[in-house]
């Protein structure tokens, strides 16, 4: 057998940065592999230290998709297993598709560990859920466009903000003037935000405010990355809400009526 068959690029979520929000099969992969390639302008150091002795540490900050994916051709002509750790959650702007696709390309086995997203960790730091009975029941991720590649046309945010859905902004806090302005006119300028700069580590900062006057408090802050914007009705942190069906005392529980009532997705068996 081919030994170099077995020596695989593990794509692992990074989470919101904390060297103890990673998963604990994050950290076997980590503690195994003989390359690890990081982003050190998002990561903790921390995080580092869930490496094996004397593994080769290489932060891509600096280095094009190219140069990032010779380091693991490399690193697998070598025998080595690399972890790649990536922001966040792999599934949403880490590049997953075009650094797979090369490695494809060459016959490199890879795979996905998925990791806490940076919306997630900046939710639980607010304690918000951001799906709230009969008040919004949906959650948009999205971005804007700068210096990035161009938005789909028919993802314009002025779309998006119709729903009133919860909406996450990713890779956004350098427009959060226009942005808010734009978001105003269907969410109104009380509509409350927040944002998130680093949730989990150190340097974690949260600015709260309406879309009236984030701009100002995220521009006074200097925030110019690393931050997560997030708007919608659920930030509201004064007032009641309606309450859930599934656990409304009224509710028929009977063995009959759960046969023909959908489960709660948290009550629900894995699949």
């Amino acid at each position: 057998m081919n030994t170099l068959a077995r020596m695989t690029v593990h794509f692992i979520g990074a989470g919101p940065g904390a060297a103890d929000l990673l998963t604990v099969r994050a950290v076997k992969l980590l503690g195994e592999s003989a390359v690890c390639l990081y982003a050190g302008t998002y990561l903790d150091p921390e995080v580092l230290g869930h490496c094996a002795p004397g593994a080769e540490l290489v932060d891509t900050q600096h280095l094009d998709l190219d140069q990032i994916v010779g380091h693991c051709v490399r690193a697998h002509g070598e025998g080595k297993d690399v972890a790649r750790l990536c922001s966040g959650d792999p599934s949403i702007y880490s590049a997953l598709t075009e650094q797979t696709r090369r490695l494809d390309a060459r016959g490199i086995p890879w795979d996905v560990t998925p990791g806490v997203p940076a919306y997630a960790a900046a939710a639980a730091l607010l304690g918000t859920e951001l799906t709230v009975p009969e008040l919004v029941q949906s959650v948009v991720l999205t971005r804007t466009q700068a210096r990035s590649t161009a938005m789909p046309d028919t993802e314009a945010l002025a779309e998006f903000a119709r729903t009133r859905a919860s909406l996450v902004l990713h890779l956004a806090v350098t427009r959060i003037r226009p942005i808010a302005a734009e978001l105003s006119a269907e969410y109104g300028a009380d509509c409350p935000v927040a944002v998130v700069y680093r949730a989990s580590q150190p340097e974690e900062l949260v600015l709260r405010g309406t879309l009236a006057d984030i701009a100002d408090r995220v521009e006074a802050a200097g925030l110019r990355q690393a931050a997560v914007i997030l708007v919608g009705r659920a930030l509201e942190q004064a007032g009641g809400c309606a309450q859930s069906h599934l656990y409304d005392p009224a509710r028929d529980r009977s063995p009959r009526a759960s046969e023909s009532t959908p489960d709660h997705p948290a009550d629900r068996p894995p699949q």
